[in-house]
């Protein structure tokens, strides 16, 4: 059974240009690798053995983000309602200072806590899956516990 990776059509689109570009970059590893190769011995040549390197790497991250991609299911919370908290919900909390707090509930690959994204793996995303409104959230962070009131839920 492969398990299917939620994501909103901009973290999808995100990973297939990130993917493009390494695959793009192969090509000049390969010419990098064979110069290096034309500059003699082997076991001391540092620019063989960089662009080998990077090989591996760019192989590496090509595999996994075209494992990302063929798993991708892709939400489009416009389409989604209801009273309950699900992945690409736009989510309004109050703090225990009654001082309001907006996150949307993303996947791994548009997730940035600046910009009020939070993945649904993280321990805020996890504990707010599944809650209504002016249902109570605790969540355990490194600083301690904190508690949050649902106050809104929209899907946008």
């Amino acid at each position: 059974m492969v398990e299917k990776v939620p994501m909103l059509a901009e973290g999808y689109e995100k990973l297939t240009a990130d993917l493009k570009v390494l695959r793009a970059e192969r090509p000049k590893i390969v010419d990098a690798i064979e110069e290096a190769r034309a500059h003699g011995d082997l076991s001391e040549n540092a620019e063989y053995h960089a662009a080998k390197e990077r090989q591996g790497h760019v192989e590496a991250q090509i595999g996994e983000l075209e494992d990302q991609i063929s798993r991708a299911q892709i939400i489009d919370p416009t389409t989604l309602s209801g009273d309950k908290i699900v992945f690409g919900a736009t989510v309004t909390l109050l703090d225990d200072e009654d001082k309001p707090v907006k996150y949307q509930i993303v996947g791994p690959a548009e997730a940035d806590a600046k910009q009020g994204r939070i993945t649904y793996s993280s321990p805020l995303g996890r504990a707010l899956i599944g809650k209504s409104l002016g249902e109570e959230v605790e969540v355990t962070v490194p600083s301690g516990d904190k508690f949050y009131l649902v106050d809104k839920i929209a899907f946008v």
